[in-house]
């Protein structure tokens, strides 16, 4: 829940942590020529890929829509009306590796070799 600094925290540290994870994975994968032949794991790579320009874009229009939240609480007469309801700033969202996470990994494989 967006309330919950906390879990808005977690969320954050999960973010960070798979997206070293993947970032080791494609490193490991360099090591066997093999597994980069494999047509199932072009396949997982692919949707890895997708999957975390999905998470970019989607955490690029929470960072605006946040943005755009807390000026909104800031001018007239947004200011009265989150007075009145109780209505506060949101923490961004901000990451320890941001900028390891602020591109999609790269997926090269080469010329893989044949599978033994």
């Amino acid at each position: 829940q967006l309330d919950d600094e906390q879990a808005v925290q977690r969320f954050q540290k999960a973010q960070g942590e798979l997206s070293s994870a993947l970032s080791r994975l494609l490193v490991v994968t360099e090591n066997y020529p093999q597994l980069k032949a494999d047509g199932l794991f072009k396949d997982l790579l692919t949707q890895l890929e997708g999957t975390e320009n999905r998470i970019a874009v989607a955490r690029g229009r929470y960072v605006k829509s946040v943005q755009e939240y807390n000026v909104l609480l800031r001018q007239f007469p947004g200011v009265i009306t989150a007075k009145l309801f109780g209505y506060k700033p949101k923490a961004n969202f901000s990451v320890e590796n941001e900028a390891a996470i602020s591109t999609a990994p790269k997926v090269d494989f080469g010329n893989p070799q044949p599978a033994q």
